[in-house]
């Protein structure tokens, strides 16, 4: 090894040693779990679908809010108005044949507080992603869109609990 390299690379391992420390020193903190205004919630959706697991998983693992299994049980209740995936046609090649796909994600939902008042008004998640399509690699596709639907869902559920977090909790009532 030459002498040469040698204050380059000190100057190297300086600069990656002295980066973290100047990212702390300023404040900087990566998001973390940002904690629900609420202590209870009931999912108002299909207790064993992919996505009711998906969101118990973040809601759990994210914040000290339990979710729970009767609505009486629940501070609030989310209200799934509308859960549809949806397949559209984008382009069509000079055979006629499919060329390119847009698949969505459709989620809208609402809550609702113990008393029926509204705290989230209907609200609406939308999520598009294109998909290339090639007739000589049907299977290939079928599982890129399986993946597609996947990410879309992780997606949704990240987006969900942004809003579900930044939700404003009704004052309670003066206590006579």
């Amino acid at each position: 090894m030459s002498s040469a390299h040698l204050p380059g690379r000190r100057r190297a391992l300086a600069t990656l040693v002295a980066a973290p420390l100047l990212a702390a020193g300023c404040g900087f903190q990566l998001r973390g779990p940002r904690p629900m205004p609420f202590d209870t919630i009931y999912l108002g959706m299909y207790e064993y679908s992919e996505l009711a697991a998906a969101i118990r998983r973040q809601i759990q693992a994210g914040s000290t809010t339990r979710v729970v299994s009767r609505p009486e049980d629940a501070a609030v209740r989310l209200e799934v108005l509308a859960d549809a995936k949806e397949k559209f046609i984008l382009a069509l090649n000079t055979q006629g044949r499919v060329r390119e796909y847009q698949l969505r994600h459709r989620f809208s939902f609402r809550l609702v507080d113990k008393n029926g008042q509204e705290i989230i008004a209907p609200n609406e998640i939308l999520l598009r992603r294109d998909l290339a399509f090639d007739d000589s690699q049907v299977l290939a596709k079928e599982q890129e869109e399986i993946l597609l639907y996947r990410d879309m869902q992780g997606d949704l559920v990240q987006q969900l609990m942004r809003r579900l977090s930044s939700a404003r909790m009704p004052d309670a009532p003066p206590k006579p």
